[in-house]
């Protein structure tokens, strides 16, 4: 039997600060960084973000006040 696949949407960026409460700058500096997740690119002029990798982000962001970990 097929299994059922949810779709994934592709978000604007519009969409992700929606989602996220962050800047494009903050987005941006935090994909430089390696702590969000990359856009893919459909065209020269044209990147978006797939919703599952968005949602997962959100959802393993530390809860407030844990403490950070050491290094």
């Amino acid at each position: 039997m097929a299994e059922k696949v949810k779709s994934d949407r592709l978000l604007k960026l519009k969409d992700v600060k929606d989602r996220t409460a962050l800047g494009s700058s903050s987005i941006y500096r935090r994909i430089a960084a390696g702590t969000f997740p990359r856009p893919r690119q459909l065209s020269p002029a044209c990147v978006r973000w797939m919703e599952s990798e968005i949602d997962y982000w959100i959802t393993t962001l530390p809860p407030t006040g844990a403490p950070e970990p050491l290094p």
